[in-house]
């Protein structure tokens, strides 16, 4: 009878312990939107912050990347219509309609912060710019859909939009546009992985406006937007954040040309940015 007694209890332990294993091992999929181009150091930031966060949280979650459109209301709207849970996005008022946005700004403000991306042979054209007035003469590119470009216009700065991201360098390179305007995070890695020597950034100016790039996530997942940002509220508490940002872009901003002794900023407004 003992016996049988212990055994039966050593079963009722192994059921309940395989049950507890299963249900701690189930996590959550957490689909991403993907645009289907190279992927950059800022991308692997986003995917790792997003990772670390939920984490924080005690959120058990599995990504999974989904390549979506290119364009990037396309992508936004893929959220709209639950075809994926999670996308990250410079904000506009509009996009803001479209998903939940966590509103952290994800690199700091640097999104914001424009060099401008010019061929070699060019850079004398902008050694004197010294103001707005004189940057309406050049013409700048930027995503046809991005909120970029709504800006520059807002501003009366000519700007050509176009649709292919990477093929935007390739135009800058063969002089059918003056300049493209890259934040200073990602700059840098952009450069190295065109691999275009003929294409520098301007040592002497750059365009700012205010702005930030957030996650975004479904409206079908109130659960997930809120855990996501307690998440970051969490890092940014402990300074982990901050930590993984200079791990990722640091040495890229102190690489950036610009002299603050010689070096002229241009700000610009932008009416599209809820703060």
């Amino acid at each position: 009878m003992t016996r049988y007694f212990f055994s039966l209890i050593s079963l009722s332990v192994l059921i309940v312990s395989t049950v507890y294993s299963a249900k701690t091992a189930a996590k959550e999929t957490v689909t991403i939107a993907q645009e289907p181009r190279t992927l950059y150091k800022r991308d692997a930031y986003l995917k790792e912050l997003l990772q670390r966060a939920l984490d924080a949280a005690n959120y058990s979650a599995q990504l999974e990347s989904v390549v979506v459109h290119p364009h990037q209301q396309r992508a936004l709207i893929a959220l709209a219509d639950n075809s994926v849970d999670l996308y990250w996005s410079m904000t506009s008022p509009e996009r803001e309609t479209l998903a939940i946005p966590i509103k952290v700004p994800l690199f700091k403000g640097y999104i914001g912060k424009r060099a401008l991306v010019t061929r070699q042979l060019f850079l004398n054209r902008f050694a004197d710019i010294k103001s707005k007035e004189q940057l309406k003469g050049f013409t700048a590119i930027q995503g046809h859909d991005w909120p970029d470009t709504k800006i520059l216009a807002h501003n009366d700065l000519s700007v050509r939009p176009f649709a292919n991201y990477q093929a935007m360098f390739n135009i800058v390179l063969t002089g059918r546009v003056d300049y493209f305007p890259r934040s200073f995070i990602e700059v840098s890695s952009e450069l190295k992985e065109v691999n275009k020597q003929a294409l520098v950034i301007v040592p002497n100016l750059y365009i700012s406006y205010p702005s930030a790039f957030y996650y975004f996530v479904a409206k079908h997942k109130p659960e997930l937007a809120k855990t996501l940002s307690d998440g970051l509220a969490i890092m940014q508490k402990n300074g982990s954040f901050d930590e993984l940002f200079n791990q990722y872009f640091g040495d890229d901003l102190k690489a950036l040309p610009f002299d603050p002794q010689n070096t002229v900023e241009i700000k610009l407004e932008n009416p599209y940015f809820n703060h």
